[in-house]
């Protein structure tokens, strides 16, 4: 038998490979190029994926597995000379997060003249049964409650029945903006080894790539993974929640976790994350706010948007309920913009393939959804852009959440004006642009084109419950204050479209 590895399943702690005999056991690796010239990805991310598989080969075999790594084009490719050199093999497979992939795999070996078990994905905390059993009939899915019921079933953050310290959730206490003097540590810095440098020059000479490739910095190897998880929990978890929505100039990282590249590569599991931090919560090293923020994201959303993506895939792809179809603007792929907070929020994104949730949401998803681009350039834009983005990550964080696509997992789209960016960054301060003027050369393109999506989608929105107190203040506008919003809604489609925003 040989356990078949994929570049996002580099785990040995759970799965069929931590139950294998390494002198009993093989394994198979593929590292399908062909796969990455699919876009243009960050030259970090395929880095990132490249070097940790490598470090993994290099791991099992000097714990003794016999180790077939094949570089190749294609995975048919792979599976082909694996099984001219292997004929009577049977590959075992942890059932891959994204759409159809298990199917098209099975074509795959079938076609090289082998058998394939696909097995339960153990990289994930709920199964595909729970939450299925969770849903029932729903058509579309509210992650508080998949998020209770996972805390009931797991026990985390748990006093018997009821959740730790009364609440379900302190989201409302982790909104704060860090004054002056508040000051984030440095996340930690992995020094690329000899393989990484390796990968890196092979990616920079064999792939067109987008971003910064010099900056690389992420954990490769496990005991790098382990490494950056504590020294979140020790330095950044006790300080994570109050801040974790604020955007600030002086730090591009604050005090999240940076772990979510590692995670979505196996190089962690679940568990690896959340049980440590509500240990730093029961020995008083942290504060139960900033602890149940960081469980939400990873036992709850993390959870719920791959099975969310799972139950409304193939739709959920092609999904685009606002009929958006302009191009994202010029600015996402170069960064060049007056407008600070999307050079700052893109910039992020090139110098490191990361941005954080909220400049993901409510900066970067905002802008676009706000501007009227396509749902699916931006979903790719997404997938290519960040170093922890798979198509089972940002379908439905993208397509469903960011841009309002789909309403399977938001009752509402999550826009805003410039005010909420004033809020809750320092981006505003030294922008050219005036963050409380709605028209006129000066005007920050948000608010235009927040009221002028507002009026566009009227007939859509405004029954909506959700949304009738901001059609209050749209029936205060008059007819010419609407229509000069109109008019200015459309110059900034114009600005973007030829990179003069």
């Amino acid at each position: 038998m040989t356990i078949w590895v994929l570049g996002d399943q580099l785990t040995t702690e759970v799965g069929p490979l931590a139950t294998t005999d390494p002198g009993a056991d093989s394994v198979l690796m593929i590292e399908a190029h062909g796969f990455a010239r699919r876009m243009p990805y960050h030259a970090q991310k395929l880095t990132l994926v490249f070097s940790a598989m490598r470090h993994v080969r290099d791991r099992l075999r000097a714990q003794g597995y016999e180790v077939d790594y094949r570089q190749v084009e294609t995975f048919g490719k792979g599976l082909t000379e694996h099984f001219a050199a292997s004929p009577d093999d049977e590959l075992v497979l942890m059932e891959p997060a994204s759409h159809g992939a298990a199917d098209r795999f099975r074509e795959l070996v079938a076609e090289a003249g082998g058998d394939l078990e696909v097995v339960k994905n153990e990289l994930f905390l709920c199964s595909k049964a729970r939450f299925d059993d969770w849903a029932g009939d729903r058509e579309s899915f509210k992650h508080e409650g998949f998020y209770r019921m996972m805390r009931r079933e797991t026990g985390y953050l748990m006093d018997g029945d009821d959740p730790e310290g009364g609440e379900w959730n302190y989201d409302d206490e982790n909104r704060e903006f860090p004054r002056p003097e508040v000051r984030f540590p440095d996340p930690p810095s992995f020094e690329p080894d000899e393989i990484t440098q390796e990968v890196q020059a092979w990616v920079a000479d064999e792939f067109e790539t987008w971003g910064d490739g010099e900056g690389f910095a992420w954990p490769v190897t496990r005991t790098q993974a382990l490494a950056a998880r504590d020294d979140f929990i020790e330095n950044r978890l006790p300080q994570f929640g109050p801040y974790q929505d604020a955007m600030l100039r002086r730090s591009w990282s604050l005090n999240h976790a940076l772990l979510a590249p590692a995670l979505n590569l196996g190089l962690l599991t679940p568990q690896e994350l959340v049980e440590p931090a509500i240990e730093a919560y029961e020995n008083g090293d942290a504060p139960l706010p900033s602890v149940e923020g960081f469980v939400r994201q990873v036992l709850g959303w993390r959870e719920f948007v791959r099975h969310v993506y799972r139950n409304a895939m193939p739709d959920l792809a092609d999904a685009n309920q606002l009929g958006h179809e302009h191009d994202l603007p010029e600015a996402y792929y170069t960064g060049e913009t007056d407008m600070r907070c999307l050079s700052e929020c893109v910039g992020h994104v090139w110098d490191h393939g990361y941005a954080h949730h909220i400049e993901r949401l409510m900066v970067l998803s905002n802008f676009a959804t706000l501007y009227g681009a396509d749902p699916q350039e931006l979903n790719r834009w997404f997938h290519f852009g960040f170093a922890d983005a798979y198509h089972w990550v940002t379908t439905p964080n993208v397509v469903g959440m960011g841009s309002f696509a789909s309403d399977v997992l938001s009752t509402k789209p999550y826009v805003s004006s410039a005010n909420y960016v004033d809020k809750m960054s320092d981006y505003c301060a030294d922008c050219p642009y005036d963050e409380d003027a709605t028209t006129g050369e000066d005007a920050c393109p948000f608010n235009a084109l927040y009221w002028e999506f507002l009026d566009r989608h009227e007939d859509t929105l405004r029954s909506n419950h959700r949304m009738s107190l901001l059609y209050s203040h749209v029936d205060r506008k008059s007819a010419d204050e609407l229509a000069a919003i109109r008019e200015r809604a459309a110059e900034v489609r114009e600005m973007g479209a030829d990179g003069t925003l």
